[in-house]
């Protein structure tokens, strides 16, 4: 059997640009310091050095690998560090180079003490390696692999605090989409069910509500925020952000005070049947410009991907369904979450793996299968929903111009929502005994899909629009 993937694993709080190269390395800052604590080490260590390999090299300035460090070292929380004090943590650590380690002891830090190292080490493409000194001698070096999403492994290492799923511990153990579907149709459950099912193994009923409300209240104050802020987006590309223009001009002279009397003022406006498809665009846009701007999101079930699933719910919650409560938000999120868990376990969730099929692709799956549970879609009818999505996103590349997750990255959000959307209503309208294609299958080719991509094609910056689109274009 395989590892257990909660929901709270896929869909993780943290700041952006990138669950890789921004969340992953931040965690590993922060898993280092652990165990330089576990070793006794922490108080010898005087000096820091940090190597980038591979993608996290090639595009770490661009998703700002080099500050996520910085502000993990330091001791930050991702989920809860105020997003107004990162630029002052940043600058203070540059003008003074000194890191105050752990926010416990002071140790120098160079503009060298990051280096960007273009080779790629044989286990992942995302290589950080964390060396500690006492008096010029290394006295610790440990190595860590950002995977996607979020997750960190060390090599020939299991995932953090991996639990195997088995009958013993859990009530329906999970590999693969088919599994899933069989539990379904044998004890007449939804999905959502299944999943709830599991997760109540490791935590109450009230825990799973709070934390899943945390998670969609962190999605809707970020889509508030992105249609709420106007200006252009940092790192050099100058571009500049369409949500808040795109919002203005859908709510009209509509008044609200906060995100969820928001949520009524759009249901109270007259949706035109044109504006649906800009309200669903405006929603995806509005969380991959705050994401961009180094803001709070969800990995969903990457930083990259992190507009599609809220812009899809939102969608059912203003659109389809004005009577919606956290009911409802509660299933989705599920739902959403074991089909990201299953193309996790058997392909990747990683665009230096896989490219952006293994993002947008995974998110516009997941969205797809969530959003034709609630629309009163059986469980074989959700599957065949996220294989449609996906089926549409294999061989989608990375190519993220100037390393930064903006141009493609941004618009292929929207693009993801929508087509969640189209594929759950196909799904809905079709017998899942007609379809030739599996879930599983989609996933297996997606997995072959990325092993044969070149490299150029997942994030490296050194292909597509990455290379025929500098900063000089801009």
């Amino acid at each position: 059997m395989s590892q257990f993937i909660s929901v709270f694993d896929m869909l993780k709080i943290g700041v952006g640009p990138s669950s890789s190269h921004t969340l992953g390395p931040w965690r590993a800052a922060e898993q280092w310091i652990k165990q330089l604590k576990e070793n006794e080490k922490f108080v010898l260590i005087d000096a820091i050095q940090v190597d980038l390999y591979g993608s996290l090299s090639l595009t770490g300035k661009g998703h700002a690998t080099d500050l996520a460090i910085q502000l993990g070292l330091s001791g930050a929380d991702p989920e809860y560090v105020p997003i107004e004090n990162i630029g002052a943590t940043i600058n203070d650590i540059k003008e003074k180079e000194v890191l105050f380690l752990n926010a416990e002891k002071k140790v120098p830090f160079y503009k060298d003490s990051i280096q960007f190292n273009k080779e790629f080490l044989p286990f992942h493409a995302n290589g950080i390696k964390f060396r500690g000194f006492l008096n010029g001698e290394e006295i610790s070096t440990q190595t860590y692999y950002s995977i996607g999403g979020g997750f960190i492994v060390q090599e020939n290492d299991h995932l953090e605090e991996e639990i195997e799923i088995t009958k013993k511990n859990f009530p329906y153990p999970i590999n693969r989409a088919l599994q899933l579907e069989e539990y379904c149709e044998r004890d007449h459950l939804l999905i959502s069910d299944i999943v709830l099912k599991n997760e109540l193994e490791l935590r109450s009923s009230e825990e799973i509500d709070f934390e899943l409300n945390r998670i969609w209240e962190t999605m809707l104050e970020c889509m508030y925020i992105g249609c709420h802020t106007e200006g252009r987006l940092p790192g050099g590309l100058n571009v500049k952000r369409r949500a808040f223009d795109t919002h203005t001009k859908l709510i009209k002279d509509t008044t609200y005070t906060n995100p969820k009397e928001w949520i009524t003022a759009i249901r109270s406006t007259e949706v035109k049947f044109r504006e649906i498809l800009k309200w669903v665009s405006c929603f995806a846009l509005s969380v991959n410009e705050v994401n961009a701007a180094l803001g709070r999101v969800v990995t969903a079930p990457t930083n990259g991907s992190a507009g599609v699933i809220p812009a899809v719910l939102m969608y059912y919650l203003v659109i389809e369904n004005h009577e919606a409560d956290f009911n409802q938000i509660k299933k989705f999120l599920l739902t959403a979450g074991e089909i990201g868990s299953i193309f996790k376990k058997n392909a990747t969730i990683s665009a230096a793996m896989g490219g952006c099929q293994a993002e947008i692709g995974v998110s516009s799956a997941m969205a797809a299968g969530a959003l034709t549970e609630l629309l009163g879609g059986t469980a074989a009818q959700c599957l065949s929903a996220a294989e449609i999505a996906m089926e549409h996103h294999l061989g989608l590349t990375c190519d993220p111009i100037g390393g930064l997750v903006q141009v493609p990255c941004i618009e292929r959000n929207s693009m993801g929502a929508i087509k969640a959307i189209h594929a759950a209503e196909i799904a809905l309208e079709t017998d899942p005994k007609d379809s030739l294609v599996h879930l599983d299958k989609v996933i297996d080719t997606m997995w072959e899909t990325a092993k044969d991509m070149h490299k150029n094609y997942k994030e490296t910056s050194e292909g597509g629009l990455a290379v025929h689109v500098g900063l000089a274009d801009c």
